[in-house]
């Protein structure tokens, strides 16, 4: 498996193009939203580790699969909790972990507010949840928490990553899977992606007029 996965799929594209246009209403976004974070969950748990299972079926027993490993969800707060009920409708046993990053609009610069990460007993397979990869600051800090917390296999999800963030991501973790909807050239002054889709946070709650995007 390659490291960094843009998923090209018809789906994820007739989405993508609906997340991206400014003129989607908070409801339809959310919709898409969660319809590409199922399809690029697919993609992102295609590895992990089954164990055989007996069951009876209504005609005779038979060996079937199960998950074989433990399994975390670390969405950045706010805008990854938009991805965190698809991931559950495929993996209803995994652990749920919030962890609050903000970026420093002066700086541009991540900061972290809320951690619920534990200090023992870490999962086997943890999946980070951010819509938008941009400068990679979130994520590595993210990433750092879930190396700190022994994690043997990370996987970072984003709906839309920029080229320069993967990047960093992969500068300092090399060995993370990242898999995305779509890989945008660039970031502007301010660190947005471009073309991108503006703020995935308030788009997905309805607080765009709140905000200065």
């Amino acid at each position: 498996m390659s490291l960094v996965v843009q998923v090209d799929h018809p789906l994820i594209q007739s989405h993508l193009t609906t997340l991206r246009n400014e003129r989607t209403l908070p409801a339809e976004f959310r919709a898409s939203l969660r319809r590409v974070s199922t399809l690029l969950a697919f993609e992102a748990t295609r590895h992990l580790a089954v164990r055989d299972t007996a069951v009876q079926t209504p005609l005779t027993r038979i060996t079937g699969k199960e998950l074989g490993s433990s399994v975390a969800l670390v969405p950045i707060l706010r805008a990854g909790l938009g991805m965190v009920d698809p991931m559950l409708d495929l993996i209803p046993t995994a652990e749920v972990w919030h962890l609050g990053v903000y970026r420093d609009e002066a700086t541009a610069e991540p900061v972290e507010y809320y951690n619920k990460i534990p200090d023992s007993h870490p999962a086997e397979t943890a999946f980070v949840l951010d819509p938008m990869l941009a400068t990679g600051g979130s994520a590595i800090v993210a990433l750092s928490v879930l190396e700190a917390w022994k994690v043997r296999s990370i996987y970072l999800i984003s709906i839309i990553a920029a080229q320069p963030g993967i990047d960093m991501v992969r500068s300092r973790f090399p060995d993370v899977r990242i898999i995305v909807g779509a890989i945008d050239p660039e970031l502007n002054s301010r660190k947005f992606i471009v073309p991108g889709l503006g703020d995935a946070g308030d788009r997905t709650f309805g607080t765009l007029r709140h905000a200065d995007v």
